[in-house]
């Protein structure tokens, strides 16, 4: 996998290649099993890997996989940038989920407490709109501004993208083919838009979609939406991803939540979305009767057409 500069261009040459000598890498880490995962893989790699987590999100055992690990609050840009620096940190990555809600709270202001740089970045970048993208390019935007440059983490384990084909013994129906089709068409166009990357349908009908509440409030909303259950839910990349960010990315508590609603089949995109955890997953599911099935977007859309 090629790594990618400011705009989201393919670099010519793999990070890994570029890093030879081994330069420090830095770790910007919120939640999830993500972060931990890509520590992992960095150190085994034989790269220093310097962790500033998002207080509050970021699981603390993060530190025994890491050189150096520090938590921090939301809206400390400024922070995160001198930790950086401070251990020589030129290139770095981000794994895991943040939280957006925050943004909402009536006392947002006296609970983020931001810094000079993040307010700066605030009023640079985030005036126009607060879609995901906005702001993480934004964090992006002023990281570079220190000469510290982000890149994707799957540099470091491509083996967590999931692989096309089905992936547990179950199989969909022909009804619930039909839902994954239509499914998919609007998921693609709700992360063209920028608002989420799933969507829950059941008999072509959709039951919710994703917004800042994340997949498992999703997939809760939808159970308690749909309580006869049989649902199928669809989580596909952006037309326009950014693989520095926000990649689609499922795991064991998706698959607990998804029985714990009365989902019946998760349909994913093939080499765009992260699952971690794999044999896990796929024994749970297989447990549980889900039907797991990654999908590439051309033959959604030749089926679509058949």
């Amino acid at each position: 996998m090629a790594s990618y500069d400011e705009d989201n261009k393919p670099a010519t040459i793999p990070f890994r290649q570029q890093n030879s000598h081994r330069e420090p890498i830095g770790l910007l880490a919120g939640w999830g099993r993500f972060p931990i995962v890509f520590a992992e893989a960095a150190k085994k790699q034989g790269f220093e890997v310097h962790c500033i987590g998002i207080d509050g999100l970021v699981d603390p055992a993060i530190a025994e996989h890491c050189t150096t690990f520090e938590a921090s609050p939301l809206a400390r840009v400024g922070r995160a940038i001198r930790f950086f620096k401070r251990r020589k940190v030129t290139s770095a990555v981000m794994a895991g989920k943040v939280e957006k809600r925050v943004l909402f709270d009536p006392f947002r202001i006296f609970r983020l407490l931001p810094d000079w740089r993040t307010l700066h970045m605030w009023f640079r970048y985030c005036t126009e709109n607060k879609k995901d993208d906005t702001l993480l390019l934004a964090v992006i935007r002023e990281f570079a501004r220190d000469g510290i440059h982000f890149k994707s983490a799957l540099e470091f384990c491509p083996e967590l993208l999931v692989q096309h084909g089905f992936l547990t013994r179950r199989q969909p129906t022909s009804a619930q083919w039909k839902d994954i089709r239509f499914g998919w068409e609007i998921a693609k166009e709700m992360g063209r838009l920028d608002i989420g990357q799933t969507v829950i349908v059941n008999d072509t009908a959709v039951i919710a979609i994703e917004a800042i509440e994340g997949t498992d409030e999703c997939i809760r909303r939808a159970g308690q939406l749909c309580r006869r259950g049989g649902m199928t839910l669809v989580k596909v990349a952006k037309p326009q991803q950014d693989m520095r960010f926000d990649v689609p990315t499922v795991g064991l508590q998706t698959i607990q939540t998804m029985c714990e609603a009365g989902a019946r089949v998760l349909a994913i995109e093939a080499g765009m979305t992260i699952l971690l955890d794999e044999p896990k997953v796929i024994e749970l599911a297989d447990k549980l009767g889900i039907c797991i099935v990654s999908l590439k977007a051309e033959e959604v859309q030749l089926k679509a057409v058949a």
